[in-house]
Protein backbone atom coordinates (compact mmCIF):
# COMPACT_ATOMS: atom_id res chain seq x y z
CA UNK A 1 0.00 0.00 0.00
CA UNK A 2 2.83 2.34 0.82
CA UNK A 3 4.39 1.66 -2.55
CA UNK A 4 1.10 2.31 -4.33
CA UNK A 5 0.51 5.51 -2.35
CA UNK A 6 4.02 6.73 -3.15
CA UNK A 7 3.53 5.99 -6.82
CA UNK A 8 0.23 7.83 -6.97
CA UNK A 9 1.75 10.76 -5.04
CA UNK A 10 4.64 10.97 -7.56
CA UNK A 11 2.20 10.98 -10.45
CA UNK A 12 0.30 13.85 -8.85
CA UNK A 13 3.48 15.87 -8.27
CA UNK A 14 4.99 15.35 -11.69
CA UNK A 15 3.53 17.58 -14.45
CA UNK A 16 1.72 15.89 -17.20
CA UNK A 17 3.53 16.41 -20.51
CA UNK A 18 1.57 15.81 -23.64
CA UNK A 19 3.59 14.67 -26.59
CA UNK A 20 2.67 16.32 -29.87
CA UNK A 21 1.04 14.12 -32.36
CA UNK A 22 2.91 13.75 -35.60
CA UNK A 23 0.99 14.07 -38.79
CA UNK A 24 1.20 11.29 -41.24
CA UNK A 25 2.17 13.76 -43.94
CA UNK A 26 5.30 14.95 -42.13
CA UNK A 27 8.05 16.04 -44.56
CA UNK A 28 5.63 17.09 -47.26
CA UNK A 29 5.46 20.79 -48.16
CA UNK A 30 2.05 22.38 -47.97
CA UNK A 31 1.08 23.96 -51.27
CA UNK A 32 -0.87 27.19 -50.96
CA UNK A 33 -3.00 28.11 -53.88
CA UNK A 34 -2.46 31.68 -55.21
CA UNK A 35 -5.33 34.13 -54.91
CA UNK A 36 -7.92 34.08 -57.60
CA UNK A 37 -6.86 37.51 -58.95
CA UNK A 38 -3.12 36.69 -58.95
CA UNK A 39 -2.87 36.50 -62.74
CA UNK A 40 -4.74 39.78 -63.07
CA UNK A 41 -2.37 41.51 -60.63
CA UNK A 42 0.70 40.20 -62.44
CA UNK A 43 -0.70 41.24 -65.79
CA UNK A 44 -1.40 44.73 -64.48
CA UNK A 45 2.12 44.99 -63.02
CA UNK A 46 3.61 43.82 -66.31
CA UNK A 47 1.57 46.36 -68.25
CA UNK A 48 2.67 49.19 -65.95
CA UNK A 49 6.31 48.15 -66.41
CA UNK A 50 5.88 48.12 -70.20
CA UNK A 51 4.27 51.58 -70.13
CA UNK A 52 7.08 52.96 -67.95
CA UNK A 53 9.72 51.49 -70.25
CA UNK A 54 7.96 53.03 -73.23
CA UNK A 55 7.93 56.62 -72.03
CA UNK A 56 11.44 56.28 -70.59
CA UNK A 57 12.66 55.13 -74.01
CA UNK A 58 11.09 58.26 -75.49
CA UNK A 59 12.89 60.41 -72.91
CA UNK A 60 16.17 58.65 -73.74
CA UNK A 61 15.71 59.31 -77.47
CA UNK A 62 15.01 62.99 -76.76
CA UNK A 63 18.11 63.03 -74.52
CA UNK A 64 20.23 61.61 -77.35
CA UNK A 65 19.02 64.28 -79.82
CA UNK A 66 19.62 67.14 -77.37
CA UNK A 67 23.03 65.73 -76.46
CA UNK A 68 24.04 65.61 -80.11
CA UNK A 69 22.88 69.20 -80.69
CA UNK A 70 24.71 70.40 -77.57
CA UNK A 71 27.92 68.68 -78.70
CA UNK A 72 27.75 70.33 -82.12
CA UNK A 73 27.00 73.72 -80.53
CA UNK A 74 29.88 73.52 -78.03
CA UNK A 75 32.40 72.46 -80.67
CA UNK A 76 31.12 75.16 -83.03
CA UNK A 77 31.62 77.77 -80.30
CA UNK A 78 35.19 76.61 -79.69
CA UNK A 79 35.98 76.48 -83.41
CA UNK A 80 34.47 79.92 -84.04
CA UNK A 81 36.46 81.52 -81.23
CA UNK A 82 39.69 79.75 -82.27
CA UNK A 83 39.43 80.81 -85.91
CA UNK A 84 38.36 84.43 -85.28
CA UNK A 85 41.13 86.94 -85.88
CA UNK A 86 41.50 90.25 -87.61
CA UNK A 87 44.43 92.37 -88.75
CA UNK A 88 43.98 96.04 -89.54
CA UNK A 89 45.03 97.11 -93.04
CA UNK A 90 47.29 99.89 -91.77
CA UNK A 91 50.50 99.36 -89.84
CA UNK A 92 53.67 101.18 -88.96
CA UNK A 93 57.26 100.21 -89.47
CA UNK A 94 57.50 98.56 -86.07
CA UNK A 95 53.88 97.78 -85.16
CA UNK A 96 51.00 95.91 -86.75
CA UNK A 97 47.51 95.99 -85.23
CA UNK A 98 45.81 92.60 -84.96
CA UNK A 99 43.34 90.83 -82.66
CA UNK A 100 43.31 87.13 -81.82
CA UNK A 101 41.77 84.99 -79.09
CA UNK A 102 45.23 84.18 -77.71
CA UNK A 103 45.67 87.83 -76.76
CA UNK A 104 43.28 87.33 -73.84
CA UNK A 105 43.59 84.40 -71.38
CA UNK A 106 39.82 84.42 -70.83
CA UNK A 107 39.14 83.71 -74.49
CA UNK A 108 41.85 81.05 -74.54
CA UNK A 109 40.22 79.26 -71.61
CA UNK A 110 36.90 79.62 -73.42
CA UNK A 111 38.25 77.59 -76.33
CA UNK A 112 39.69 74.92 -74.01
CA UNK A 113 36.51 74.55 -71.93
CA UNK A 114 34.16 74.34 -74.88
CA UNK A 115 36.45 71.82 -76.58
CA UNK A 116 36.36 69.65 -73.45
CA UNK A 117 32.58 69.95 -73.17
CA UNK A 118 32.11 69.11 -76.84
CA UNK A 119 34.37 66.08 -76.51
CA UNK A 120 32.55 64.90 -73.40
CA UNK A 121 29.13 65.24 -75.04
CA UNK A 122 30.37 63.24 -78.02
CA UNK A 123 31.75 60.48 -75.78
CA UNK A 124 28.52 60.42 -73.75
CA UNK A 125 26.41 59.47 -76.76
CA UNK A 126 27.01 55.70 -76.25
CA UNK A 127 25.67 55.99 -72.68
CA UNK A 128 22.59 57.69 -74.06
CA UNK A 129 22.18 54.81 -76.51
CA UNK A 130 22.37 52.38 -73.57
CA UNK A 131 19.51 54.30 -71.94
CA UNK A 132 17.50 53.85 -75.15
CA UNK A 133 18.16 50.11 -75.27
CA UNK A 134 17.62 49.63 -71.52
CA UNK A 135 15.27 52.45 -70.50
CA UNK A 136 14.85 51.17 -66.92
CA UNK A 137 18.59 51.08 -66.16
CA UNK A 138 19.54 53.60 -63.46
CA UNK A 139 23.43 53.59 -63.35
CA UNK A 140 24.07 55.06 -66.84
CA UNK A 141 21.52 57.81 -66.32
CA UNK A 142 22.96 58.61 -62.89
CA UNK A 143 26.45 58.81 -64.41
CA UNK A 144 25.19 61.17 -67.12
CA UNK A 145 23.40 63.51 -64.74
CA UNK A 146 26.52 63.91 -62.57
CA UNK A 147 28.81 64.60 -65.52
CA UNK A 148 26.27 66.86 -67.23
CA UNK A 149 26.02 68.99 -64.09
CA UNK A 150 29.79 69.44 -63.95
CA UNK A 151 30.04 70.27 -67.66
CA UNK A 152 27.14 72.72 -67.39
CA UNK A 153 28.98 74.61 -64.64
CA UNK A 154 32.18 74.77 -66.70
CA UNK A 155 30.37 75.97 -69.80
CA UNK A 156 28.44 78.63 -67.93
CA UNK A 157 31.60 79.86 -66.23
CA UNK A 158 33.56 80.17 -69.49
CA UNK A 159 30.66 81.77 -71.37
CA UNK A 160 29.99 84.32 -68.61
CA UNK A 161 33.64 85.37 -68.33
CA UNK A 162 33.97 85.70 -72.10
CA UNK A 163 30.71 87.64 -72.29
CA UNK A 164 32.19 90.23 -69.90
CA UNK A 165 35.26 90.62 -72.14
CA UNK A 166 33.11 90.94 -75.26
CA UNK A 167 30.93 93.54 -73.54
CA UNK A 168 33.99 95.62 -72.68
CA UNK A 169 35.24 95.28 -76.26
CA UNK A 170 31.92 96.63 -77.55
CA UNK A 171 31.26 99.38 -75.00
CA UNK A 172 34.53 99.98 -73.19
CA UNK A 173 34.81 101.31 -69.65
CA UNK A 174 35.28 105.01 -69.01
CA UNK A 175 36.26 104.48 -65.36
CA UNK A 176 39.29 102.40 -66.29
CA UNK A 177 39.93 104.26 -69.59
CA UNK A 178 39.21 101.09 -71.56
CA UNK A 179 38.23 102.25 -75.02
CA UNK A 180 35.87 100.16 -77.18
CA UNK A 181 37.90 98.31 -79.79
CA UNK A 182 35.05 96.92 -81.84
CA UNK A 183 34.96 100.09 -83.90
CA UNK A 184 38.30 99.06 -85.34
CA UNK A 185 38.02 95.24 -85.02
CA UNK A 186 34.43 94.78 -86.12
CA UNK A 187 34.82 91.29 -87.62
CA UNK A 188 36.69 90.00 -84.58
CA UNK A 189 33.99 91.27 -82.22
CA UNK A 190 31.23 89.69 -84.31
CA UNK A 191 33.00 86.35 -84.32
CA UNK A 192 33.61 86.35 -80.57
CA UNK A 193 30.03 87.43 -79.87
CA UNK A 194 28.69 84.55 -81.96
CA UNK A 195 30.94 82.07 -80.15
CA UNK A 196 29.74 83.31 -76.75
CA UNK A 197 26.08 83.01 -77.79
CA UNK A 198 26.69 79.46 -79.02
CA UNK A 199 28.34 78.59 -75.70
CA UNK A 200 25.34 79.89 -73.76
CA UNK A 201 23.06 77.77 -75.95
CA UNK A 202 25.18 74.70 -75.15
CA UNK A 203 24.95 75.52 -71.42
CA UNK A 204 21.17 75.85 -71.66
CA UNK A 205 20.92 72.48 -73.42
CA UNK A 206 23.06 70.87 -70.72
CA UNK A 207 20.80 72.37 -68.07
CA UNK A 208 17.77 70.91 -69.81
CA UNK A 209 19.52 67.52 -70.01
CA UNK A 210 20.12 67.59 -66.25
CA UNK A 211 16.46 68.37 -65.55
CA UNK A 212 15.34 65.65 -67.98
CA UNK A 213 17.57 63.02 -66.39
CA UNK A 214 16.50 64.04 -62.88
CA UNK A 215 12.83 63.68 -63.87
CA UNK A 216 13.47 60.23 -65.33
CA UNK A 217 15.38 59.12 -62.22
CA UNK A 218 12.65 60.41 -59.90
CA UNK A 219 10.01 58.39 -61.74
CA UNK A 220 12.24 55.30 -61.43
CA UNK A 221 12.24 55.42 -57.61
Amino acid sequence: MDIENAGSRREEEEPIVQKPKLDKGKGKAHVFAPPMNYSRIMEKHKQEKVNMAGWKRGVAIFDFVLRLIAAITAMAAAAKMATTEETLPFFTQFLQFSADYTDLPTLSSFVVVNSIVGGYLTLSLPFSIVCIIRPLAVPPRLFLILCDTAMMGLTMMAASASAAIVYLAHNGNSSSNWLPVCQQFGDFCQGTSGAVVASFIAAALLMFLVVLSAFALKRST
